[in-house]
């Protein structure tokens, strides 16, 4: 959770976005919700894809539309254009459109070289 928060904060920031406002519920607040409330349809999404379901299943099971997937892809291609490092939407990205098994993408995670890693107003 705290590095996709710092993820989101970064390219926001990059965008020129105030940082102070991603802490506020517009920011964090959906975050929050989004990851943890079993009634997210993003949550649901993720658990599904997670289990190992492709998109087209998870998309037919969850019956409704899930804007974290267009946001994955947007997510990527504004990290690009910004040059902005993006390790979490770069591993979705991989589990959900390049069908990367979502275990080995979070060992990935977990075993990449450690860095410093913060927020920093780069307006």
């Amino acid at each position: 959770f705290k590095l996709l928060f710092e993820n989101k904060t970064r390219l926001a920031v990059k965008m020129g976005a105030n940082q102070e406002t991603l802490f506020g519920l517009a920011g964090l607040g959906d975050l929050v919700v989004t990851c943890g409330s079993k009634h997210s349809r993003n949550y649901k999404a993720g658990v599904l894809i997670g289990q190992g379901n492709d998109l087209q299943t998870t998309l037919s099971k969850v019956n409704m539309v899930v804007e974290g997937i267009n946001t994955i892809r947007a997510g990527k291609k504004l990290g690009e254009k910004y040059n902005v490092e993006l390790p979490i939407i770069e591993k979705a990205n991989e589990i959900v459109f390049e069908g990367k098994d979502p275990r080995t993408a979070v060992l990935e995670l977990m075993t990449r070289k450690g860095k410093e890693e913060y927020i920093v107003d780069e307006k």
